[in-house]
């Protein structure tokens, strides 16, 4: 049981960095530059961040609920 939820921990830390990496890169490839101000520079990378933070991170999750679900589906019966 506990070593389950270990490995469960470890799927989930996993996860969120690789869904917040392939976010980063998949908004690497937006040109956000177009949309900014040319002294910002600063506020554009947090801003770049902050997304891949929270859209990488609502990924992760979402395929995490999946697999929990898929996981308790067992119970049904």
């Amino acid at each position: 049981m506990m070593s389950s939820i270990g490995v469960m921990a470890m799927v989930s830390i996993l996860s969120h960095i690789l869904f917040i990496y392939i976010a980063w890169v998949a908004i690497q490839s937006i040109h956000i530059d177009k949309f900014i101000k040319k002294h910002r520079v600063m506020e554009a990378r947090l801003l770049v961040i902050c997304l891949a933070i929270i859209i990488g991170s609502l990924v992760s999750r979402f395929f995490l609920d999946i697999l929990q679900w898929s996981q308790d589906l067992i119970y049904l019966f």
